[in-house]
């Protein structure tokens, strides 16, 4: 400890005192719940009452650990758990699973192009964060890994989930009990939110991410979705709108992509407005701006696509409802 150091802590320290308490006779009386140190009594922390304790320690650990290793924005990449790998496309639950591999290449050569993007500032700016998990995230991980750059991972206790991937940077490697507080910690430095194909979580993640740029909780960023018949497949955004339980001027605030690059070039393309949160430039961007981005609005009509030849005539027609709100972003 520095002489400054020193200045700054007239007090004892804490850790003095929990070693000298761990060296105590042992009698009933130091043996007692009672008696130990309130900070290194893990059964007092557990409590119930102690709730409000946790949610603050997990919300300022990560806060804490991520400021010291000078992480200032983030690229978040939200996808699922069981995307295999092109290697093992063929274990896969189902064939569809399998054709889902392909995302699981884009996911890693998008995380390598922006992590090469992050290194230009040391790793500061545009770190890539997943879940930390297999999947997506292990494709998040991997490719900023081969990058040479470092990369987040957010894990959360679940009982059937198994230990971080191997990519993630160990230093910020974190665990979280509460997903409130891990949700936070995905967007708090979030400079571009991606969400790949997945089930309920990346479900949650998105819907709670558009939910905060909507009500303009949250600055507006890009929200890239990759693979609009994945998505259009399960969502029928349009239709939304139609109904009126969203605006028409909602679906501007994500845009479909398919490729690393192509989101690149969104990325690349979207206007630095420099607003707080809540401000109108920052909200929603005007339809003639929209229009100018790269990738594909949501809500908007499908491509064309060639009739298939022969006893299959007509089968796979895309049949989803189309409208022509104004894109995505």
């Amino acid at each position: 400890m520095t002489a400054e150091e020193d200045h700054r802590n007239v007090f004892r320290h804490s850790d003095q005192d929990a070693r000298i308490t761990a060296h105590e006779p042992s009698t009933p009386q130091t043996r007692a719940p009672a008696y130990r140190l309130a900070f290194t009594d893990t059964e007092f922390m557990l409590r119930d009452e102690l709730r409000p304790v946790r949610l603050q320690l997990e919300l300022l650990k990560p806060q804490m650990v991520m400021d010291e290793r000078g992480v200032e924005s983030t690229v978040v990449m939200f996808g699922g758990a069981r995307i295999p790998a092109p290697a093992v496309a063929d274990r896969a639950a189902t064939p569809t699973l399998a054709s889902l591999a392909r995302y699981y290449v884009e996911a890693e050569r998008f995380a390598r192009l922006m992590t090469e993007r992050s290194m230009e500032s040391y790793g500061r700016e545009w770190v890539i964060c997943t879940g930390g998990g297999p999947g997506v995230m292990e494709a998040g991980n991997k490719g900023a890994h081969e990058a040479g750059g470092q990369s987040i991972g957010l894990g959360i206790v679940l009982p059937h989930e198994q230990a971080p991937n191997l990519f993630v940077t160990p230093d910020l490697c974190f665990n979280f009990h509460y997903f409130a507080v891990r949700k936070m910690h995905f967007l708090m430095r979030a400079r571009v939110i991606t969400v790949f194909p997945g089930g309920f979580g990346t479900l949650d993640e998105m819907f709670e991410t558009l939910t905060l740029i909507q009500t303009r909780r949250m600055q507006r960023v890009p929200v890239l979705l990759f693979g609009r018949d994945f998505w259009d497949g399960i969502i029928n955004w349009a239709a939304l709108a139609e109904a009126g339980t969203i605006s028409a001027e909602d679906l501007g605030l994500m845009r479909y992509v398919e490729t690393a690059d192509e989101a690149v070039a969104v990325i690349d393309s979207w206007p630095d407005d420099d607003c707080e949160p809540g401000e109108e430039t920052g909200a929603l961007m005007d339809a003639e701006r929209l229009a100018e981005l790269p990738g594909t609005a949501v809500g908007s009509p499908a491509p064309a696509r060639p009739a298939p030849s022969g006893n299959g005539a007509g089968h796979g027609k895309d049949n989803r409802p189309a409208t022509d709100t104004p894109g995505g972003a």
